[in-house]
Parts: C-alpha cells; structure tokens; sequence
C-alpha cells in the first residue's frame, strides 16, 4: 500500500485565510483514503507541529503532496519557516545526509546527498494572477511558466533530499475569479492522471 503525506503550506495570514488550499487538503487526502489503496497522514501548518514527527512523515511517505498559496511570488513565510526546521531536523534521520560532495573532488556533486531516493512530490500552487500573466507575450512572467521561474528553487529545494518530481498543478485567478466546482473536478482528473505513476 502507497504511503502518501499531504502537507497545507498556507498559513492564517492578513487578508488571507487559507482557506482554498485548506480545501485542496481535504480534497487529496480524501482522494487517496476513499481509494482504499493508499494509506495517508497528513500536516496544516497552522496547526502546532513536533519537528521529529514531521521527518519521520517524509521519510514515512512514498509521495509528499505539497499544496501552497504563492505570496509576493515566494512561498508564504510560515511555510518556507517549516522547511528551514524540518528539513535542517532530518539530516542525517533520513531526509538528507550531506550536500552529496566528498573531500576528494569538492567541486562536483553537489545536491546529491539526499537521502529519500525513489520517492516522488507533488505540487500545487494558487495564484491571484491569471494563466494568461504566464501564457502571453508582453505580460508580467515574460511567459515563463510557474514551474520554471517562480517555483524553480522549490523544485530544487526537493531534488536536493532526493525526491522526484510529478506533474505541478497550478490553479490561476482564485481570488478575482474563484470556480470551486470546476477546479475541484480538474483537480481530482489531475489526481487520477498521476495516481498510476505513484
């Protein structure tokens, strides 16, 4: 059986509640446990967490699911908080052992020392910018897509520990033209496109 970790990466913040990414929580972890094929845990770091539990989740989980809002084109403050701590807490516990480079030839492989090999992530993101800010020549991402520019480092960020990366999936527009409904049914398609390859 599949072991999946679900993490909501959206704090509580300001005019933000966090409460569609709260949303996509629910949806993914009761995709996977109404499957009956995967067993699932989960985080909301907004709620208190032990850092020694949280490694033991990554290196527990075949595939991480990462769900997060993207503020001033970053990840929010209090998720980017939980990976300085969590992260730093597994190494040498089974997220990373080193930075991959030996004494011998300190120039080469760095970003190899990962420790969590032939697992898989996930990502999702919500934007207030439509899909055409990506897609359009002269707007604002020169059409750069969200994995390739703004998410670059994070995609980096889990090469590093190891983990291969599946298809993102980004829901554009949500706060000036939100479609639950709609979002919801192409999300859970995603979820079924990907299942086969977890």
């Amino acid at each position: 059986m599949k072991k999946i970790f679900v993490i909501n990466g959206a704090p509580k913040f300001a005019h933000s509640g966090g409460e569609f990414n709260k949303t996509l929580l629910g949806w993914t972890v009761d995709y996977f446990k109404n499957s009956g094929e995967y067993e699932v845990k989960f985080t909301d770091i907004n709620d208190k967490y032990d850092l020694n539990e949280e490694v033991e989740k990554f290196v527990w989980a075949d595939v991480i699911i990462y769900h997060t809002p993207i503020w001033w084109f970053q990840i929010p403050f209090g998720f980017k908080e939980y990976f300085d701590n969590v992260l730093t807490e597994g190494h040498q516990k089974g997220i990373y052992f080193s930075d991959g480079r030996r004494s011998a030839n300190p120039t080469r492989n760095y970003g190899t020392g990962g420790s969590l090999h032939g697992r898989k992530y996930m990502v999702t993101t919500t934007w207030n910018a439509p899909v055409e800010a990506f897609t359009l020549e002269g707007e604002f991402f020169r059409q750069h897509s969200v994995d390739d520019g703004v998410m670059f480092g994070f995609h980096q960020m889990n090469q590093f520990i190891g983990l291969s990366r599946l298809e993102s999936f980004h829901f554009y527009d949500v706060m000036k033209n939100p479609q639950i409904e709609h979002s919801k049914e192409i999300y859970l398609k995603h979820l079924d496109k990907i299942a086969p390859s977890l």
